[in-house]
């Protein structure tokens, strides 16, 4: 993590990269901007906490679920590495390919499948197919009108039986912050999964981190009907 004079000055950068995105035609392009600025130097990451987040651990502490993990915007890898330590065949994707890079040469060590992908663009061939779908941080990273969309997109990819695992800041009341992140209310956590059965959403302050956050967890009931998201 950055020292925090540090952290202000490469979150004002990323903030620039965010706007300048985001009136262009491509507003998620400030990912692969950000991570190719920071020259393979991780405290320009504003997000990465060079380890998997404690939910996750906490998590598969408590199932001994396994077979086939996605990791959604999997950035530097920890969490597909610990889920690949833990046992799990993880399939990881980001939208930035410099990250996608990176990440493989940090966990030179697994087996883990990296891919560079777009949330929004999925292959067909994905759909109901992991045990695990597992998103940290991102949906709050959207912003709110891609977001929504983004979503919608992560209970179709949830096989028979397997888990939704969502994990992020909880938006506080009448809190209007200069996003990213922009922070998820409880409707907006809950619409995530509601095609599928809620298991908990558990939330509450990690120490050492501002703000408190969730965890969501849904399972998909064997034979439940999904329909695939429009294109």
């Amino acid at each position: 993590t950055c020292r925090p004079g540090k952290m202000d000055e490469v979150r004002e950068r990323m903030l620039e990269m965010v706007s300048k995105a985001e009136s262009s035609e491509q507003p998620l392009s400030w990912f692969e901007e950000l991570y190719r600025y920071s020259k393979r130097d991780r405290e320009q990451i504003p997000w990465d906490w060079r380890e998997p987040h404690p939910f996750l651990i906490e998590w598969t502490n408590k199932n001994e679920a396994s077979g086939r993990a996605l990791v959604v915007g999997s950035g530097l890898g920890e969490d597909a590495s610990f889920l690949w330590k833990r046992g799990w065949e993880v399939t990881a994707f980001d939208i930035s390919e410099t990250a996608i890079d990176w990440a493989k040469r940090i966990h030179n060590e697994s087996n883990i499948k990296w891919v560079v992908a777009n949330l929004l663009e999925l292959s067909d061939s994905w759909m109901g197919a992991f045990d695990l779908v597992l998103e940290v941080h991102i949906i709050q990273a959207i912003p709110k009108e891609i977001g929504q969309l983004a979503s919608s997109r992560l209970a179709p990819l949830v096989s028979d039986s397997g888990f939704l695992v969502c994990i992020g800041k909880l938006a506080e009341p009448k809190e209007d912050p200069e996003g990213p992140p922009w922070p998820l209310s409880m409707d907006e956590i809950e619409s995530i999964g509601k095609k599928l059965d809620n298991v908990e959403i558990h939330t509450s302050i990690i120490p050492g981190k501002e703000s408190t956050r969730y965890r969501a967890v849904w399972e998909k009931t064997p034979n439940q009907s999904l329909e695939k998201p429009p294109k």
